[in-house]
């Protein structure tokens, strides 16, 4: 009865230690995000809305003007035409990701540019980790960018008041 008691206790430190040691480190989480949102990104580039379709959950919302876009259904339908012709009208790249400590929602965000590179305004999207290595999009918002100088009043005062709904491209079909 004894060596059973050492055997079961045996198997089950072994058991937590290749527990813990199979998940990823939280760098190595947000790597897997980066590459995420760049292959993301890239759909666009590529032209490939099926692609697309399929970085977005089966519920995500997609903040557009006063109407969120709800489900994935939803979306893809609203960016179909943002696919369609030979060249992207728009682009995106991380610049920012964090992921939470239980490693499975995580934040991204960075600049959008326009056809020609101009920067247009700014992504922020909620990623959800629904399978090891596979993140899908929940939440996403682009906000323009502020045309205000570092410091002046008006950049002030903007940030005092409540946020408005978004307008940049990214996330208005």
């Amino acid at each position: 009865m004894r060596l059973l008691s050492i055997g079961v206790l045996g198997i089950s430190v072994l058991m937590l230690a290749f527990a813990g040691a199979a998940r990823p480190s939280n760098a190595d989480l947000k790597r897997q995000v980066v590459n995420a949102e760049r292959a993301f990104a890239a759909t666009m580039k590529a032209r490939d809305h099926a692609a697309f379709t399929g970085f977005l959950a089966e519920e995500a919302i997609f903040f557009s003007g006063s109407t969120p876009l709800r489900g994935r259904e939803a979306i893809a339908r609203a960016w179909r035409p943002y696919y369609d012709g030979p060249r992207a009208p728009f682009s995106w790249e991380p610049e920012q990701v964090e992921v939470v400590d239980s490693g499975t929602l995580a934040y991204s965000g960075g600049p959008v540019f326009d056809a020609g590179g101009k920067r247009v305004g700014r992504f922020n999207s909620i990623w959800r980790l629904e399978a090891p290595g596979k993140w899908k999009i929940v939440f996403d918002r682009g906000d323009e960018p502020c045309a205000c100088r570092a410091g002046a009043p008006e950049q002030k005062a903007q940030a005092a008041q409540p946020p408005q709904p978004p307008q940049a491209a990214r996330s208005v079909p």
